[in-house]
């Protein structure tokens, strides 16, 4: 491969869930942490864009995990952009564990914005040419397709959106969409399986203090479900995403 960034991790205790594994939204931050990183090593940091009144936004993405990180392994995170338009491009990304061994991929469709104004804008030409591409893909998945939102759910969930979970593009950041979909998992599910895929798209921003509904149904194949992110007061559709879930 060319043109890809490595970063390594070694997995915390408060990263666990109480099997001792790492979480679903702990590997997002994971992610988040290395793509920041790709950033910083081509003197783009995400503060200093912000400085600028421009930033990247995730409008879909897709992880796939076949086995979550113990306490205190070490994993590296490669990613790479795998193509480009002129204000959007594919972030590809796959987890290796110390072996070497392939444990995990997932694959973003980000989006350059200006954050004042809040509409995409051109990619810097000095971004493209640092990073430049490597057209294999991680994940062979049309992120891109739309996931119907639903209307009934067999299992709801509310919150309301807090300062804390906003981040510096003063959107709702995408690690806390995921965290509202698994809460509204049925427990029976979270305690005797594990997250092997999300797919998921990220439709409109949520503001501070808004209500938010978590709505789930299970799919047509077993150990799918579907789900849907919602404001409650104007019934706008926020997210829309398909999780598969595999026997622990």
């Amino acid at each position: 491969m060319k043109n890809y960034f490595d970063k390594q991790f070694e997995l915390r205790y408060f990263e666990m869930n109480k099997l001792g594994l790492a979480t679903p939204t702990i590997i997002l931050a994971l992610l988040e942490e290395t793509a920041a990183d790709h950033c910083y090593s081509i003197n783009h940091s995400l503060f200093d864009l912000f400085k600028k009144n421009v930033g990247w936004v995730l409008v879909s993405g897709i992880l796939q995990i076949d086995r979550y990180p113990n306490y205190k392994e070490k994993i590296t995170i490669r990613t790479w952009l795998s193509s480009y338009s002129t204000i959007k491009g594919y972030r590809e990304n796959i987890i290796f564990d110390e072996q070497h061994n392939i444990i995990g991929r997932a694959k973003g469709l980000w989006v350059f914005f200006d954050i004042e104004k809040r509409k995409p804008i051109p990619i810097f030409q000095d971004i493209k040419e640092k990073w430049s591409y490597y057209s294999e893909e991680s994940i062979v998945k049309n992120i891109k397709k739309k996931i119907e939102a639903i209307d009934l759910a067999s299992h709801l969930k509310k919150f309301k959106v807090n300062r804390f979970d906003t981040d510096m593009n003063k959107h709702v950041n995408n690690i806390r969409y995921l965290q509202w979909v698994i809460e509204s998992i049925p427990e029976d599910i979270v305690d005797n399986y594990y997250l092997h895929q999300i797919d998921g798209r990220f439709i409109a921003e949520a503001q501070y203090g808004d209500n938010i509904l978590s709505l789930t149904n299970k799919d047509i194949e077993d150990g799918t479900f579907v789900h849907t992110i919602k404001i409650e007061e104007s019934n706008k559709v926020c997210a829309t995403a398909k999780t598969t879930w595999k026997k622990i």
